[in-house]
C-alpha cells in the first residue's frame, strides 16, 4: 500500500508536468486590431505548435495532490522515444521520504528505497508494463497510473477551451523575462476543444482528461509564465477535488537536451505482472 500511494503521488506529478508543457504560450504582444482575449488565444495556439515540437525537457515541481499530500521533486522527460526519470519527496515515502520513478523500454519502474524493499523480499524496484494488464488494473484503481506513457504536449490544446484567458502582466522567473497568462477551463470545455479531431487524437486526449476526472476536478484555474522564446518557464494549476484542493507549480529548463534513462538492475526489480500472475494462479 505504501508503494501504491507513492505511485499515485509520483504519477500525479508526472502528468501535471504534461499539463505544464501543454500550456506553453507565446509572448503574445497583442497585435493592433485584436482583442486581449484573441491575442491570448493566438499565443496559446502558437504554444500548441511549439509544444508538439519539443523532444525533451526538465522540470522542478512543488504542490499538493489530494490523497497524496505535498509533493516536491525534479524530473527529466524524453518525448520520443518516451522515457522519464523522476525523484520526489512525499509524506507517503516512509522514513527517508523519497521515491524515484523511471520510464524506459515500455516499462514503468518505481523505487521506494529501503522501506519498499522490506515489503518485496529485499528488492527496491517495482516494474509494470505501461500498456499491459498490470497497468490497466492500476489505472482502474488510480486514474493517474494510466498517464505514465502520455506525450506531455497532448494537453496543450485543453487551454484553447478557456473563455476567460488573458495576459495579466510581465514577471521575471528564474532570471528570464516572461509574460504571465491566466484563465480557467472546465472539463466540458476541454472536451469541446477537441471534439472535431480524429478518433486517435480524441482517444489520447480523453486519456489525459481522465486524470482530472479521477481526482474529482471539474474545473481548473491556470497560470503560466512564458519566456521570450515562446517557452513555458513556470506553470500552475489549481482546482477543487473530491479529497481537497489540487495545486501544482512547475518550473521548466533544459529544453531539447538529451535524456538518458536506464532500467534498474534485474536483481533489484519485482515484476508486477509476474506477481499478479502468481497471485491469480494461487
Amino acid at each position: 500500500m505504501t508503494v501504491n500511494r507513492a505511485a499515485g503521488a509520483v504519477l500525479a506529478a508526472a502528468v501535471l508536468c504534461g499539463g505544464a508543457t501543454a500550456c506553453t504560450s507565446s509572448g503574445g504582444d497583442g497585435r493592433a486590431g485584436s482583442s486581449p482575449r484573441t491575442a491570448a488565444a493566438a499565443a496559446v495556439l502558437k504554444a500548441t505548435e511549439n509544444g508538439e515540437r519539443l523532444t525533451s525537457f526538465g522540470y522542478r515541481m512543488t504542490g499538493e495532490v489530494p490523497g497524496s499530500g505535498r509533493i516536491d521533486g525534479e524530473a527529466a522527460i524524453s518525448v520520443k522515444p518516451m522515457a522519464m526519470r523522476m525523484r520526489m519527496t512525499s509524506p507517503y515515502q516512509g522514513s527517508d521520504g523519497t521515491l524515484e520513478m523511471r520510464v524506459t523500454g515500455g516499462a514503468l519502474y518505481m523505487g521506494g528505497g529501503k522501506g519498499a524493499a522490506k515489503e518485496t523480499d529485499g528488492r527496491s524496484w517495482l516494474k509494470f508494463d505501461i500498456s499491459g494488464p498490470a497497468s490497466q488494473e492500476a489505472a482502474a484503481t488510480n486514474p493517474l497510473a494510466g498517464q505514465a506513457d502520455q506525450n506531455p504536449a497532448e494537453q496543450v490544446t485543453f487551454l484553447n477551451g478557456s473563455k476567460d484567458l488573458e495576459r495579466v502582466g510581465e514577471e521575471t522567473v528564474e532570471g528570464e523575462k516572461t509574460a504571465h497568462y491566466k484563465g480557467t477551463v472546465t472539463l466540458d470545455q476541454m472536451r469541446e476543444s477537441y471534439k472535431d479531431e480524429d478518433a486517435a487524437t480524441r482517444k489520447r486526449r480523453d486519456k489525459n482528461l481522465s486524470m482530472y476526472e479521477g481526482l474529482g476536478v471539474d474545473k481548473l484555474a491556470v497560470d503560466l509564465w512564458i519566456d521570450q522564446g515562446d517557452r513555458t518557464r513556470r506553470f500552475r494549476t489549481r482546482g477543487a477535488a473530491d479529497k481537497g484542493r489540487f495545486d501544482m507549480t512547475m518550473t521548466f529548463f533544459d529544453y531539447d537536451k538529451p535524456v538518458t534513462v536506464r532500467a534498474p538492475a534485474a536483481k533489484d526489480v519485482v515484476d508486477l505482472a509476474q506477481m499478479m500472475k502468481g497471485a491469480t494462479s494461487g
